[in-house]
């Protein structure tokens, strides 16, 4: 036989199904593409987080009372979550109609310029309210490109997965969590320590300046590494099979709502405890933490570098069990696992004045034991959410519980847990109370779903 006959002779059904059994996505790109994305995201918020607390309520807000200001900043933090479920919804629709690559760079753009614009904008002191306004606006714009950015990233781990192992590659998504926050902070820390102040508890005349600006600014750097991994993705293997098969949808909404409303309630619901936990730990204790002890509301008076590295301690740990949770989640299911860790977690609300009354070494076991919980929480839910929805509503159907789930719990929650320490005198009790009772209505939602590990990815 000739080489041209060969190469005309059709494959046999071995060699065919060898060709289709191959991942078109190497593994190496696939976990790379999936972590980096999502650290890029959760840089972004934790710089737009950390300058909320230091920069923005002496910047752009009025002189006057620093709680108020403190609140008003928080608002403006939440108002991205307002957002996130329209950029579920938009970018879900590109992503379930067009494919998972296109969705994940147009998402990806969108957040990068906007977290660089913000370290461009003008302050109160230059142009009064125009300085507020155009924050939120940054703001609602990173809240919209995050709203298609964790479920785009989510779904190109866990599509891609080997049989058995979708949890565990789901992991890494949300690994970009825990790397995202540290560096962040890291890099606050290291202009913070740059630009001394005389007094630990404020930030100096140089980074109220012009410092706080260079995170911002660096993204820029961030996002055209993240570009250059996911512009040599090529299209996940369900949603190709999906477009083969022609069930590819005109209108994902309409048809997830119709066919998923269940799903869309119940995996809103599994992210609630997870969403306060996740913004208790990072932006609310920040201001906690740095409150001296004298003030009008008390909190713990660490110095913010003392504090943040007594973070960065704990989110190593956020770091590996996000990790563990993955295999765990393979082997024991994700909802036996789940329902575990969610009881740990109105435990762990209700032992917050007995540890944090337990001076420096009590402080460090409640940062610990939260961000520890927040890993075995937030690990799993990169592959359960996913796993609720048939291919051709996935992006749409997990982006939306992923991002209604954060209205009702990380917009508010900061907002929230200050109001309840004022109210209690700058007592820890009700914010802990407030995290319990969040974590026993995810525990019920748990309680009447079911287990997805063994669920077809295909269907």
């Amino acid at each position: 036989m000739t080489t041209a006959q060969q190469s005309a002779t059709p494959p046999t059904p071995e060699s065919a199904s060898d060709v289709t059994s191959e991942p078109a996505n190497p593994r190496s790109r696939v976990l790379v593409a999936s972590l980096v994305g999502t650290t890029i995201e959760f840089y972004d918020f934790y710089i737009y987080a950390t300058a909320a607390v230091l920069v923005f309520p002496h910047l752009f807000f009025p002189a006057g009372n620093d709680t108020t200001a403190l609140l008003a900043s928080f608002a403006v933090f939440g108002a991205a979550m307002v957002a996130r479920p329209l950029g579920a919804v938009f970018f879900g629709h590109l992503g379930d109609r067009r494919g998972r690559k296109v969705t994940l760079v147009a998402s990806l753009l969108t957040m990068g310029v906007a977290t660089f614009a913000i370290g461009l904008l003008p302050t109160y002191a230059l142009v009064g309210w125009l300085a507020p306004l155009l924050l939120v606006l940054m703001r609602l714009a990173q809240g919209f490109a995050i709203g298609g950015e964790w479920s785009g990233a989510a779904l190109v781990a866990t599509e891609n997965a080997p049989e058995g192992k979708r949890a565990w590659y789901g992991t890494f998504p949300q690994l970009g969590a825990p790397l995202g926050f540290i560096l962040a902070n890291g890099l606050f820390l290291a202009i913070a320590a740059a630009m001394p102040s005389d007094d630990p508890s404020t930030p100096s005349d140089m980074f109220l300046s012009w410092g706080w600006r260079i995170p911002f600014l660096f993204s820029a750097v961030m996002v055209v590494v993240g570009l250059y991994v996911r512009l040599r993705l090529v299209e996940s293997a369900a949603f190709q099979r999906a477009v083969d098969k022609g069930t590819v949808t005109r209108l994902p909404l309409g048809e997830v709502v119709r066919t998923h409303g269940r799903e869309l309630v119940l995996g809103t619901f599994y992210m609630l405890a997870t969403y306060v936990l996740f913004y208790l730990m990072t932006t609310f204790s920040l201001s906690y933490g740095r409150a001296a002890t004298d003030a009008e509301v008390p909190g713990l008076g660490y110095t913010y570098n003392g504090f943040v590295l007594m973070m960065i301690v704990g989110v190593v740990f956020f770091g590996i069990f996000t990790m563990v949770s993955g295999p765990v989640a393979d082997r024991f299911g994700r909802r036996a696992h789940l329902l575990l860790v969610t009881t740990g977690i109105i435990v762990f609300g209700l032992c917050w004045v007995p540890l944090l009354e337990a001076g420096d070494v009590g402080v460090m076991a409640w940062l610990l034991l939260g961000f520890s919980l927040m890993g075995l929480t937030f690990g799993p839910m990169g592959a359960l959410l996913p796993e609720l929805f048939a291919t051709n509503v996935r992006y749409t159907g997990s982006g939306l519980s992923y991002n209604v789930s954060s209205i009702l719990g990380a917009a508010v929650a900061p907002f929230i847990a200050v109001w309840l320490w004022g109210a209690a005198d700058g007592s820890p009790f009700l914010v802990g109370v407030y995290l319990s009772a969040m974590g026993l209505i995810t525990l019920l939602a748990l309680a009447v779903g079911r287990d997805t590990r063994n669920l077809d990815i295909d269907r």
